[in-house]
């Protein structure tokens, strides 16, 4: 049976008190702190980087930390993110010179590692290093900015990765970032996703525990 997990983006918090934002997600239920790393490079938008991770853990924020690298090379920003202690540490190949290496240089400073795969990026990277990957995630949005509507094509690519995965035998989750809300995550979930990103539709809600059992009540809905 597997564990369906909901990760909360801080690109949709209120960076003002994001500390407090942090906490009243994870009260409200978040199992996952997601950091959307833009560098104006490899997206053309500038978000956060390891020092607001840093500042985090300090608040007291114990929740694992969901690192997505939407940067571009990868492998300095890898090793500062493990150092303030991120759980997992996820990149684009196409990002990357060399994709098996980075995936390596994750692993080794002890954190989990991911792969993410753009809308139009194929899967058949995954032939050769899922057995290096601890965390497939699909962009059901062109990366760049938070707020886009969900792209219905990655359902399908999520079934795909979905029987990848379950092919391999190996304990590696299935996450979608993009676009995810209340009356889609059903969907998402029934095409074999277990691990939610979601900003918006959290931090913009009046409600987040509200929001979080909404969500998490469709995915058993759905799963039925």
């Amino acid at each position: 049976m597997r564990e369906f997990w909901i990760a909360p983006s801080i690109l949709s918090a209120d960076f003002a008190r994001l500390g407090e934002d942090v906490d009243a997600v994870i009260a409200a239920g978040a199992d996952l702190i997601h950091f959307d790393v833009m560098d104006n490079h490899y997206v053309p938008n500038l978000t956060i980087g390891p020092m607001v991770c840093e500042a985090l853990q300090r608040h007291g924020v114990a929740a694992p930390i969901d690192v997505h690298l939407m940067v571009k090379p990868v492998d300095r920003i890898i090793s500062d993110f493990a150092a303030v202690g991120a759980t997992y540490i996820s990149f684009h190949p196409e990002a990357s010179e060399h994709t098996y290496r980075s995936l390596q240089l994750i692993r080794d400073a002890g954190c989990k590692s991911g792969l993410v795969f753009n809308p139009a990026t194929p899967l058949t990277w995954l032939e050769h290093v899922l057995h290096k990957v601890d965390m497939v995630l699909l962009m059901s949005v062109n990366p760049g900015f938070g707020g886009q509507a969900f792209i219905d094509t990655t359902l399908e690519k999520i079934t795909r990765a979905r029987a990848l995965i379950d092919e391999s035998g190996l304990d590696v989750r299935l996450e979608v970032d993009g676009g995810v809300k209340v009356d889609n995550i059903g969907r998402i979930a029934q095409a074999g996703a277990d691990t939610f990103v979601a900003g918006s539709a959290i931090f913009g809600s009046d409600d987040y525990a509200a929001t979080f059992a909404a969500m998490r009540n469709e995915i058993s809905v759905a799963l039925d």
